[in-house]
């Protein structure tokens, strides 16, 4: 029974609806199952208090989110690694197709190695860098941020053989989840899947394209060799996502019931023509984000949510800032264009600050979370957070506001509310949990997640088999052996509550992208520490 239940939560992994792609927030649309919130509860649902807000340690939160990384690293682990729980997996990834496919991350709690999400956690672990790299530097971990990214764009070089050609997935979901194995004894398939000219795959190509045009950013003065060699890839795989267009959920089916491709691909080609601009200054990477904005959406869709799939939000910020950075010296149909992005930018930003009409505000928890969605809710929070972080620094280097239909704001008041959102993940929230595991008092200890909730290799290298991994460690009441240390979980319903169950994988599974969007965000809060207070809205 566990193993059909695991299968059953895969079918719809983290998938948005396809009804989210609207000019307002499907959010309401989400139909909950949850318990009866027990009286005790009301009176912290309905007022937060006053000193759950206290500052936290945003400096050690750092610190642990980049350790997290580490937890999720398949291949041979290096000699520094410092999560000493974990070992050496998928040594033989790719050998049955004949191309070496080691190395990568798990996305999540399983063994699989999807392409799509593992892309987009470099992309934003490398804008995060290239954003607040001061703030990680004086925190002491732009060495550790660093080494994140290159542990992806390592494996994406290695997985992009030729022009035309990338690896995008090893391991079959089916099978991994009929399993509760370590990754270091996995007997379920790793067979490999690509695209290719034939079976095209313009998001997941597209995306590791931005991931490697960023990251090249990131190395470009402390490594430019290995810099220019990712730009290389970058533009080889833009191209190829551009010239051969197709949904690669359709191209590699394995991948549709665990990461299907609901925004289609517009938003990734946008994304990563953006992303090559900003590496490259070629104007004809600007003209392609100007020439198709309305046909692949970028200046037509307003979006309620960021993540994974919908890249929508994030290019039309970052389409902001280049507007905002050098508007003046644009062509006039350049500067109106990105005018046009910056719109449904701030749309999406007033949506997240309650300031737009018509329904379209994102909804929030009476604790004052945002809430998109049952599954994983904390990734949409997470990518809001940085957005709204990263935004207000936009608006205060140029002196701006931002305009709501329903009021002004400024940048502080912007920082404020991604700190109140910051805050509720650390622990400033009805529960008093800290939704980032392994810091505070009080985090999950039974985060679903196959490594963690089992035995460590280090300790007990005794095999453990495909289904007696649920008899032995996934049904066990007790908290999990090894603390999954950085990792930022589902989070609580839309009531507030959270129930710490290995089973109950919409809230307590862990992904690398929720974790990726708030590493520069945990050291931009870690340098305004000791600032004069910032008041959470």
């Amino acid at each position: 029974m566990q193993a059909a239940s695991s299968i059953q939560k895969s079918k719809a992994k983290n998938a948005p609806s396809p009804v989210i792609i609207s000019r307002v927030s499907s959010s309401s649309s989400s139909i909950l199952m949850i318990p009866l919130i027990p009286w005790v509860l009301l009176p912290l649902l309905l007022h937060l208090p006053v000193a759950a807000r206290a500052a936290f340690d945003y400096q050690d939160a750092l610190a642990k989110s980049l350790l997290y990384f580490e937890a999720q690293r398949s291949g041979h682990l290096p000699y520094n690694q410092r999560v000493a729980w974990r070992g050496h997996s998928g040594l033989t990834d790719g050998l049955e197709q004949g191309v070496d496919l080691v190395g990568g991350y798990y996305d999540a709690g399983d063994n699989v190695k999807f392409g799509l999400p593992m892309a987009f956690t470099v992309t934003m672990l490398s804008w995060s860098v290239m954003e607040f790299s001061e703030e990680i530097a004086a925190a002491g971990e732009i060495e550790h941020a660093l080494e994140a990214i290159k542990w992806g764009t390592d494996y994406f070089i290695k997985a992009h053989t030729h022009p035309n050609v990338l690896w995008i997935q090893v391991g079959d979901g089916d099978t991994d989840h009929y399993c509760w194995q370590r990754p270091e004894d996995m007997t379920t398939s790793r067979q490999a899947y690509k695209i290719d000219a034939e079976n095209p795959g313009s998001e997941v190509a597209g995306e590791t394209a931005a991931a490697m045009a960023a990251a090249s950013i990131v190395f470009r003065t402390s490594n430019p060799r290995y810099s220019n060699l990712l730009l290389h890839h970058a533009q080889q795989l833009f191209e190829f996502a551009d010239k051969h267009k197709g949904r690669y959920d359709r191209s590699v089916g394995v991948a549709k019931n665990y990461y299907p491709s609901v925004s289609g691909y517009g938003d990734e080609l946008l994304w990563a023509a953006l992303w090559l601009h900003r590496a490259t200054g070629r104007e004809e990477y600007l003209e392609y984000v100007v020439n198709n904005a309305s046909r692949l959406g970028g200046s037509a869709w307003a979006i309620s949510e960021f993540s994974w799939d919908i890249k929508y939000a994030g290019l039309q910020v970052l389409a902001s800032k280049l507007l905002m950075e050098e508007g003046v010296s644009l062509q006039e149909k350049h500067r109106s264009t990105l005018e046009q992005y910056r719109s449904k930018a701030e749309h999406y930003l007033c949506s997240c600050l309650n300031k737009n009409k018509n329904g379209s505000n994102v909804r929030r928890t009476p604790g004052g979370l945002l809430y998109v969605r049952q599954w994983n809710n904390m990734q949409y929070v997470a990518g809001a957070t940085f957005l709204l972080t990263a935004f207000s620094d936009y608006l205060a280097r140029s002196e701006e506001e931002l305009h709501c239909p329903q009021g002004t704001l400024g940048p502080q008041e912007l920082l404020s509310f991604a700190k109140s959102q910051l805050d509720y993940i650390l622990g400033a929230n009805p529960m008093g949990i800290s939704y980032l595991v392994g810091f505070g008092p009080k985090f999950p200890t039974r985060v679903h997640h196959r490594a963690a909730s089992s035995v460590s290799y280090k300790e007990d290298k005794a095999f453990i088999g495909c289904t007696q991994g649920y008899d032995a460690w996934f049904g066990r009441q007790k908290e999990n052996p090894n603390v999954l240390v950085g990792a930022v979980v589902g989070g609580p319903d839309a009531k507030d509550v959270f129930r710490d169950v290995r089973g109950n994988y919409m809230q307590t599974e862990a992904c690398t992208y929720n974790t990726a969007t708030l590493v520069g965000v945990f050291a931009k809060f870690d340098r305004l520490q000791g600032q004069p207070q910032i008041s959470s809205c």
